[in-house]
């Protein structure tokens, strides 16, 4: 319950299909699994920065379908945060340093497509108090702080310094061996 409301939070049915779910769990906030994905490939990217990276490589070392992590790719290379060389010897990179990428403009790209509920959706809404219902502000301020919180986040600050974050996703030993003895910082 939030203030005396079901929570309402989104799940992905298909590319752009959206259900409606309510939910009594706590932590109902949630993010759709493209951003997720979208945020776990570039800290990958970033990890593995002095060389092109797979898909499948991405797909394996965090627990993702390749296909998913394909239309992520797809959409963060045309976003501009990707680059991708096609080919057998080719692979995808960062296109821009990690600390010039927004987590809070990353996150935008792959949830704003997808309404908060269902009266930010002009196509699907039925709430009949739509037109007069204050929470809508509110929770539209509330989704605007969100986003200024991850718009100070680079991918740098995810991954600098961050050996647990190495030792899971770093493709060379040695990149998560120089971390030994340290433990990640947030």
């Amino acid at each position: 319950m939030f203030f005396g409301f079901d929570v309402i939070w989104i799940k992905e049915t298909g590319i752009h299909d959206v259900e409606y779910q309510s939910t009594r769990e706590g932590n109902a906030m949630r993010l759709t699994t493209r951003t997720n994905l979208a945020a776990r490939t570039l800290m990958f990217c970033a990890v593995n920065d002095e060389r092109l990276v797979r898909t499948s490589d991405i797909a394996e070392r965090c627990n993702a379908s390749i296909n998913h992590v394909a239309r992520v790719v797809q959409q963060l290379q045309a976003e501009g945060y990707l680059e991708t060389l096609r080919g057998r010897t080719g692979g995808i990179r960062l296109a821009k340093p990690a600390n010039r990428i927004s987590i809070g403009a990353v996150f935008r790209i792959f949830e704003t497509d997808i309404p908060f509920a269902e009266c930010f959706d002009e196509v699907r809404n039925t709430c009949p108090l739509a037109a007069t219902c204050r929470l809508r502000g509110y929770v539209l301020r509330a989704l605007e702080a969100f986003y200024h919180e991850l718009d100070m986040v680079t991918l740098e600050d995810l991954v600098r310094g961050n050996c647990g974050l190495l030792d899971l996703l770093a493709m060379r030993p040695d990149i998560s061996a120089s971390c030994s003895g340290r433990t990640a910082s947030a």
